[in-house]
This record gives structure tokens, C-alpha cells and sequence, in this order.
């Protein structure tokens, strides 16, 4: 079937707001990452807008020279490994039992956990119950109060009920299947779209973490990256302000300007290479786990 002149101005209209949206999405990255290897003089001058200018390393050469910086990335790989981990562990032993029909009480309890999201301790009970369990200043002070999302138990619970034919279940019981083995052996197995989708986000919500780290570390050999970046961006910003430069201010205020680049494209190269590898996965996810409730 031929497309008809409206179908066809319909398509051009279509591609053309979708190229003004990769564009507007597109530029800041690009732009990031050729100011992270442009000299920086022509970067604070306005001179670079897209494509790199005087190419200059030595924002990547500071970063790699820094030995917290270095720290900080390892703890960032390790807190988001482990808290990813735990949260995907959580959410599934959650949501598993919810989505079961012959669950009694799974209404009262969905209720119950629901009601969790919408109130909150707040902040100062949150803190005082982390330091009475002893866990200030220790990694699990990132990863322990945030092991589960109600969000995302319902996202995954809804996948459960709506992707997973119920018969399937019973033909498992019916084989001597126990409820663990037919989840391990059933239903999460098929269930790899859902579980790409909460390890993309668990996985960029801890990456991207620093308030908590903020407010529970104090060791600044468990400060995640992103903490670090805050500091770097918070003292370029106070070292610019502050009245008259001589030279030596200027060629440090240059180079903390290359930093604060490069370590913007360090700090998210690792998100940006794990989207691709889940992107079928995800959007697949996505659109079977919002159905309906």
C-alpha cells in the first residue's frame, strides 16, 4: 500500500521534530566532551562550540593524577555494584509474592507498602535510626537504606501478573515445583526485560548518588565520585568569584575548568556504554510493566 501525500508530509513533520529533539539531547554531550580536550582558555573565551579547539589533555592528566579522585571512582563501581545487586534481590522477593493470586492478604500488604511511598520519617529520623544501627561512616550507610523501592516493587509486580501466564505456574507446582524453584527456574528466566530495567535504574540512581554520602560519611577514603565532582564544582565556582587573579590563579582556575569537563565525561562513560547492552530489554520492560496495576 502506497502512502498518501499526508502520510508522507505526516512522516517528514515527524522525522524533523525528532532531529530537533537528538540535537537538543545530542549537544551537551558532545559539547562536554570536546571542551574536556580543548584548551581551556578557549572554552571560558566562548570560542569552542562543538568540535575540540587546541587540543589539550591536561584535565584527563589531573584526573588520573589524583589519587581521591581514583578512590572515588572505585568506591562509586563498588557501592553501585553492591547496591544494584541487593536492590534487584529485594525488589524480586517482594514483588513475587505479591503478583501470586493465592497470596492471602496481598492487597492489605501491597496497601501497606504503598502507603510507605507517600509518607515518609524524614530526613532526621531517617539519620538518627542509620547511627543507632551503627552504620554511619560505612558503605552500608549508602546501600542499606535504600535497598528497596515501593516503585519499583510495583513496576516489577505488575510484569509478574500481566507477562507471566499463571498457568505455567501451576504446571510447574503441579511437577513438584516449589515456590522458590519455580521462581528461580520459571519466572525469571522470563522475566529478563523487567530485570534489565531495575539494574538501569538502580543501577544510574546509585551511580549518580551523592546526598546521602553527604550526610553519612565523614572518611574521605569511602567518598563516592560524585561527591568529589560536587566539591571540584562548588570550589570552581567559589575560586571565581573571589576578587582579583594573578597569573598562577588564572592557570589554576583554567585547568580546574578542564577538570570539571573531563571528569563530567568520566564520571558517566560507564552509564552510557551499559544503556546500549539493555536497551532492547528496557524498552520492552518499560511498556509490559506499566499495563496496568
Amino acid at each position: 500500500m502506497r502512502d498518501t501525500l499526508s502520510d508522507r508530509i505526516v512522516g517528514i513533520i515527524i522525522y524533523a521534530v525528532l532531529s530537533v529533539i537528538l540535537l537538543v539531547v545530542l549537544y551537551p554531550l558532545v559539547f562536554v566532551a570536546s571542551a574536556s580536550i580543548s584548551n581551556p582558555l578557549t572554552v571560558l573565551r566562548g570560542e569552542m562550540w562543538l568540535f575540540p579547539k587546541e587540543l589539550s589533555f591536561v584535565g584527563y592528566e589531573r584526573i588520573f593524577a589524583n589519587r581521591e579522585i581514583l578512590t572515588g571512582y572505585g568506591n562509586t563501581i563498588l557501592y553501585t555494584a553492591l547496591g544494584t545487586s541487593l536492590n534487584l534481590i529485594m525488589t524480586v522477593l517482594a514483588s513475587y509474592p505479591l503478583s501470586r493470586k493465592d497470596f492471602a492478604g496481598r492487597h492489605a500488604i501491597t496497601a501497606f507498602i504503598v502507603f510507605t511511598m507517600f509518607f515518609s520519617g524524614g530526613l532526621i529520623p531517617t539519620y538518627l535510626l542509620v547511627k543507632n544501627l551503627g552504620l554511619v561512616n560505612t558503605m552500608w550507610a549508602l546501600i542499606v537504606p535504600g535497598a528497596v523501592s515501593v516503585w519499583n516493587i510495583i513496576i516489577m509486580r505488575t510484569f509478574f501478573q500481566t507477562s507471566i501466564p499463571n498457568e505455567i505456574q501451576e504446571s510447574a507446582a503441579i511437577d513438584g515445583c516449589s515456590n522458590f524453584q519455580t521462581l528461580w527456574r520459571i519466572v525469571l528466566p522470563l522475566s529478563m526485560p523487567i530485570i534489565a530495567v531495575m539494574i538501569l535504574f538502580y543501577g544510574v540512581g546509585h551511580w549518580n548518588s551523592y546526598f546521602n554520602a553527604l550526610i553519612y560519611l565523614n572518611d574521605r577514603e569511602l567518598y563516592p565520585l560524585q561527591l568529589f565532582l560536587r566539591e571540584i564544582l562548588i570550589k570552581s565556582e567559589v575560586d571565581q568569584m573571589a576578587g582579583s587573579m594573578n597569573a598562577s590563579t588564572q592557570t589554576y582556575l583554567m585547568e580546574a575548568e578542564a577538570i570539571k569537563y573531563a571528569i563530567v565525561l568520566v564520571a558517566n562513560v560507564p552509564v552510557l556504554l551499559l544503556y546500549p547492552f539493555l536497551q532492547k530489554y528496557f524498552v520492552k520492560g518499560m511498556m509490559i510493566g506499566a499495563l496496568k496495576g
